[in-house]
């Protein structure tokens, strides 16, 4: 089975791009795994393309990197070139802590993963756009994660307080740590690769 050449030009890319940015030894380890896994396609569910309003409105913004990265544009690019055939949702619960235009000023899109335009359970990579001054609630989950980091804001995991990775930047999550995101007064925009249970792998 082979993917289509948009999907496989979007995660050779952005998994080069999480290769080179990963700085924590799990995070080599979890995507290496990663694309071990990825190495066998899974059919894509056609049709799904879906956008939200807050996507409209800022999504061109949060893609307008200024990076002077051929590798990150390269992500960029080919992720523009596969948008339209994501399906982007809202994070509908929390717990409080996510400021009061969370709903409306964020959407998240499954890549691949339960679910995503490839569905599949083993990976899961996909990406979050926020709109301005909006605090994602805290949140954890037992797969641990890597992000890919393309634009200005804030992150916290555990004990960390907020910190910037900044454009480029990249750091990783084990199983299970609290953790959240805040945009400032410009849109925010990041890629994640989680590894379910790599135990199994």
């Amino acid at each position: 089975m082979t993917r289509s050449e948009a999907l496989q030009g979007f995660l050779d890319a952005a998994l080069a791009a999480f290769g080179e940015r990963a700085q924590a030894s799990e995070a080599r380890v979890s995507l290496a795994r990663i694309v071990a896994l990825l190495g066998t396609a899974r059919p894509e569910r056609p049709d799904i393309g879906k956008r939200l309003p807050v996507c409209g409105r800022h999504l061109g913004d949060a893609l307008e990197v200024v990076s002077g990265d051929p590798m990150l544009d390269r992500v960029v690019e080919r992720f523009k070139a596969l948008e339209p055939s994501l399906e982007w949702k809202r994070r509908s619960t929390h717990d409080g802590t996510a400021s009061e235009n969370f709903l409306e000023g964020h959407a998240n899109t499954m890549i691949v993963g339960p679910a995503a335009l490839e569905d599949r359970r083993d990976v899961w990579i996909g990406a979050t756009l926020m709109a301005p001054n909006v605090r994602y609630p805290d949140h954890d989950h037992a797969p641990e994660e890597t992000y890919l980091v393309l634009s200005e804001g804030e992150f916290m995991h555990g004990d960390s307080g907020w910190f910037s990775p900044g454009v480029g930047g990249s750091f990783y999550n084990v199983p299970g740590i609290r953790h959240a995101m805040r945009s400032g007064d410009k849109p925010l925009f990041a890629f994640w690769a989680l590894l379910p249970d790599p135990s199994k792998h």
